[in-house]
């Protein structure tokens, strides 16, 4: 695995022996078949400059708050749409559900084409399939997905999404991830003692049938928008670690520890570093890049510098998902408040595991540049 940026001769070398080396027993005919037995090709590099739209849709399909009664209206030059109530002629049936996760839902309109993207699968498969068919998100319009990390609030609606929409969704659909730490065996370790926060399940994603993408670099995804590719440690911020991680294969289950990094091979459990997470962008014309980040591990300054940095737009509009501040202190909090000033980000909508200090701090002191967001708001961005 490599950090660098992609160039197109690598997407056509796949070789069967990457897949296959992890080592030992297990590399018998277990997990020969997974991909197809071939390594997952990489994804399409940015060259030349990342793609521009002229709008972007999000709509928060999971998060860890829904308030009905939040009205709808402009927030400044962003379009706010808020969903209560599933209405009709009957009484309610379903409601939109939340649990402590995310998923998105991004549409990009780029004169007459459009690309409809599910970024992450929230925490479990009844809330994304119950939000989606109340938000009229439909699988079989899908142009992509993307799974940020490798962590359960993000992947565990996944398997459970890939059957109920198997023969839905279009063969092939292109599938980015960051590499081959996505897999890795977690455990999270902010309670007690470690318990299990589950893997990648590669069969599943192997029966999905899908075109499952290394974004390990800068990347351009659905031909509308781009991925940061791997988040580098640039600025104050820290990486936290509420998981641990282990590298090997053990029932199928599993990173091989011949496609991780040579200082990220130990056979025992490490604090996870989250090397792997990617972030999701788009430029939007006139306007410039919304930045969405579904956890923000890697800290939220670092992705937005590395989202500026690849596409080599300077201008940042909006800044949107979780920012993982709950953990850290006032004086962190507001010293990434300070940074996302001075990068002159016009919109910061906090969601999932951010916190409500970042919040209260942003709505008393920043009001303009807040928009509070909730399971179900849409937000349109550009004309």
């Amino acid at each position: 695995m490599t950090m660098g940026m992609i160039t197109d001769s690598d997407a056509g070398r796949i070789d069967r022996r990457d897949v296959l080396g992890g080592g030992g027993a297990v590399i018998g005919g277990m997990v020969s078949g997974l991909f197809g037995g071939a390594r997952p090709a990489r994804a399409q590099a940015i060259s030349g400059g990342v793609p521009e739209v002229d709008r972007a849709t999000v709509r928060v399909v999971t998060d860890n708050y829904h308030f009905a009664l939040s009205p709808s209206g402009m927030i400044g030059d962003v379009e706010v749409g808020r969903t209560g109530f599933a209405l009709s002629d009957a009484p309610p049936e379903k409601a939109l559900q939340s649990e402590f996760g995310l998923s998105l839902h991004l549409e990009t309109q780029r004169a007459a084409e459009t690309r409809k993207i599910l970024i992450d699968f929230g925490y479990s498969s009844p809330t994304l399939l119950n939000n989606m068919a109340i938000l009229g998100i439909d699988a079989s319009e899908l142009d992509a997905m993307v799974l940020s990390h490798g962590h359960f609030d993000h992947f565990g609606g996944m398997v459970g999404f890939f059957t109920a929409t198997q023969g839905k969704r279009r063969p092939g659909l292109p599938f980015y991830l960051g590499g081959e730490e996505c897999f890795c065996t977690r455990q999270l370790t902010v309670g007690p003692s470690p318990k299990n926060f589950g893997a990648l399940d590669r069969q599943a994603i192997d029966d999905a049938n899908l075109e499952v993408l290394n974004a390990e670099g800068p990347s351009i995804l659905a031909d509308h928008a781009f991925v940061t590719g791997h988040i580098g440690k640039a600025t104050f911020e820290r990486v936290l670690s509420p998981t641990r991680m282990k590298v090997g294969v053990d029932g199928g289950l599993g990173c091989f520890p011949d496609q991780m990094p040579a200082d990220r091979r130990a056979d025992d459990w490490a604090p996870d570093e989250f090397g792997h997470e990617i972030s999701t962008c788009v430029n939007v014309k006139g306007r410039g890049l919304v930045v969405t980040t579904s956890c923000g591990h890697r800290g939220i300054v670092n992705t937005v510098k590395r989202a500026m940095a690849v596409s080599g737009v300077r201008k940042v509009h909006a800044v949107l998902g979780g920012f993982h501040l709950a953990p850290h202190d006032e004086a962190y909090v507001r010293k990434t408040i300070d940074e996302l000033v001075a990068l002159d980000v016009d919109h910061i909508i906090p969601m999932h595991c951010t916190g409500e200090m970042f919040y209260e701090i942003l709505k008393a002191e920043l009001p303009s540049k807040l928009i509070r967001s909730y399971t179900g708001t849409k937000l349109v961005f550009g004309a």
